[in-house]
């Protein structure tokens, strides 16, 4: 099962990599989103250190959002995604290897751009070591919870916007723990950890359920 999973990601990110702006376009996106901001509100330290987090979360919750359309679409597309259905492995184990491909790609760029990130927005050391951590466990979750909506949007026509109308809500708890960890981090490190523990929790439920999830949901479209 693990060869299949790693044959799955790996074949994933080979043909990701053959169409290298798909990949740069969220980057590309985060940071200019992220750069912008600065601009339109002034030059203050204490507004841009208190805005940072809030603007940052914001723009890798819709950086994120940007491939999720193209998840399973290409498989659809080209008649992969029925041979995965025809497989004797497990349709979750397929899409998680997908779903970690999908966060290789456009969740952890995102992890290690915070720092330079965090220096536009005057954070302190702590804030951005935080941010990064919040990151790291919070875009997992935007990339498990997205694959549901991507399998129940596949092959619909504007399904671009009712994916979003699907995900955003479900996004909101991951927004504000992410967001809240970051500014609580420069009143004490250990007013972060309950933020970081639900986090953590959001990640291990949504590994657990949000595939199987997926699985059915792509079962469903390709009826």
């Amino acid at each position: 099962m693990f060869r299949v999973f790693w044959t799955v990601l790996k074949r994933d990110l080979t043909l990701a990599m053959r169409r290298r702006t798909d990949v740069l376009t969220t980057l590309f996106f985060f940071v200019i989103v992220v750069s912008l901001f600065p601009l339109g509100v002034g030059t203050e330290r204490k507004v841009l250190a208190t805005l940072g987090p809030g603007v940052v979360w914001v723009a890798a919750l819709l950086a994120s959002m940007l491939a999720l359309e193209r998840l399973f679409a290409a498989d659809y597309e080209d008649g992969t995604l029925e041979q995965m259905l025809l497989t004797a492995q497990p349709l979750s184990l397929l899409v998680l290897a997908k779903v970690a491909a999908h966060w290789l790609l456009t969740g952890l760029p995102l992890v290690l751009i915070a720092p330079l990130v965090g220096m536009q927005y005057h954070l302190s050391d702590a804030a951005i070591g935080v941010m990064m951590l919040s990151l790291l466990l919070g875009t997992p979750v935007l990339s498990l919870i997205g694959a549901i909506g991507a399998a129940l949007t596949l092959g619909l026509r504007g399904g671009g916007i009712l994916l979003s109308l699907l995900i955003l809500p479900l996004y909101i708890p991951i927004l504000v723990y992410g967001s809240g960890a970051v500014q609580v981090s420069d009143i004490a490190i250990a007013d972060t950890q309950p933020y970081v523990a639900l986090l953590g929790a959001f990640l291990m439920v949504a590994a657990i359920f949000a595939p199987v999830a997926s699985s059915a949901a792509l079962r469903i479209s390709l009826e």
